[in-house]
């Protein structure tokens, strides 16, 4: 872990001191979900609970109560059992939960039932998110009616639940030093595993055997998984936004999108490269290719500080309209065709995204209905792409099945952008040079 147990307490301090008084947040673990039959999926921990915690177990609620005369940071988690530890593992336990991780105070996840209800009761504000764990807002309303059946004695329920997004998605937002020193790591990371997959490819190899390359090199590096499911597609697939099924045979002549990037530390990285199978570049696909190259750098000169949100995208779609019209995909002056969103037929996806703990990460990206300043330390991806679909009407046939996207990591700083996942080519020269290495 690169996170200082002391970064976690700061984030719980932070946010209980954003809360009102008379106020308690709940914030609930993931829950362990099943793959088929009695097989589990690796645990991955919810983003908003491991950033307040860096706790990775299950089965573990943390609740905050401001002014609390005890401690105002709490941990339910499992507790420590010989036997049960014998087969799953170590846990913490409560006396963990606060040497080890910092904590106020701590109980044994079994006595929930018997503890929360008294903490909720007289509060006049609860911070939880209803509708993300339908199993577990039923526990939170079988508390809050515990207290119900005792108003006659004096007890008094819980005035409003208010969801706690607002206030904790906007500090996500904003990493700190700790946080892009792991991600930085996250998109090299990524970065070294696209090169090694260029380097690797050559026609008669499946889809999945670049995806294997892509994920040998994430846990070599020290990553255990990938931050979301790995695109490879080859020739036609690339025009299919969220082709994930990897199965087919990659031919010469065809380009490959590759849309992959490793999690490191419950950090994600998001890269995407396109390049030929056979190492050389076609003339159509050159042409189509440096168009979206272009986009991707005049967009990424949009990220900084005190530009909008939508700025990067807005450039970006300037150059594609433009590049379209004149290689006769498009037809009109590049003004109406922006307006009337005729691009779209061949590019039809944001320019990017936030990035953080989740792949897709949180924060709003408008604020009062006007999209969003730009700020030093968020850090989001700049994608541009062009899709000619094979089926399209009324275009040319030497177009067709030419899937380009390239897609990298930025972090916005007051020096300009800086662009985490640079350590793989992306121009014509550069891939076509490296691949001609292997």
């Amino acid at each position: 872990m690169q996170i200082a147990k002391k970064d976690f307490l700061k984030r719980r301090q932070q946010l209980i001191g954003a809360m009102d008084e008379n106020s308690i947040a709940i914030v609930p673990a993931a829950p362990v979900r099943i793959r088929n039959r009695d097989a589990e999926y690796a645990f991955r921990q919810s983003s908003d609970f491991y950033y307040l915690s860096g706790f990775a177990e299950a089965e573990a609620v943390i609740v905050l109560i401001p002014g609390r005369e005890h401690g105002e940071s709490l941990l339910f988690c499992k507790e420590k059992d010989a036997e049960y530890e014998r087969w799953n593992g170590a846990v913490a336990g409560p006396g963990g939960a606060i040497s080890q991780y910092l904590f106020d105070d701590a109980f044994p996840i079994d006595d929930i039932d018997d503890i929360l209800p008294g903490l909720l009761e007289g509060k006049q504000r609860v911070y939880y998110s209803m509708g993300l764990d339908e199993k577990f807002d039923r526990h939170v309303m079988e508390w809050v009616n515990v207290i119900r059946s005792k108003v006659r004695s004096g007890a008094k329920p819980p005035g409003e639940f208010v969801a706690l997004e607002h206030t904790l998605h906007d500090m996500r937002l904003y990493k700190n030093a700790a946080e892009i020193k792991v991600m930085r790591r996250a998109a090299q990371i990524s970065a070294e595993a696209h090169c090694l997959a260029m380097q690797t490819c050559q026609p008669g190899m499946f889809e999945y055997q670049l995806e294997a390359v892509m994920q040998g090199h994430f846990m070599m590096e020290g990553s255990r998984a990938p931050a979301y499911n790995t695109i490879v597609g080859g020739g036609e697939n690339a025009c299919v936004l969220h082709y994930i099924e990897n199965q087919a045979k990659l031919h010469r002549g065809d380009l490959v999108l590759i849309d992959a990037g490793c999690e490191l530390d419950n950090y994600a990285s998001d890269i995407t490269r396109t390049f030929p199978v056979s190492g050389q570049f076609s003339e159509p696909q050159k042409i189509l290719y440096e168009i979206v190259l272009a986009a991707q750098l005049a967009a990424i000169e949009e990220v900084v500080p005190g530009n909008h949100w939508n700025q990067p995208h807005e450039a970006a779609i300037s150059v594609i309209t433009e590049g379209l019209r004149e290689v006769g995909l498009l037809d009109g002056e590049v003004k109406e065709l922006i307006e009337t969103e005729a691009y779209k037929k061949f590019y039809m996806h944001r320019t990017g995204h936030w990035l953080g703990m989740d792949v897709h990460d949180v924060g709003d990206y408008k604020v009062g209905g006007e999209w969003r300043v730009l700020e030093s330390g968020m850090v989001m991806t700049v994608e541009p792409g062009i899709y000619v679909a094979s089926d399209m009407p009324d275009v040319d046939d030497r177009w067709k099945g030419i899937g380009i996207r390239i897609e990298d990591d930025v972090l916005l700083s007051k020096k300009g952008p800086e662009v985490l996942s640079a350590g793989v080519p992306k121009s014509v020269g550069a891939i076509e040079a490296l691949m001609a290495e292997s």
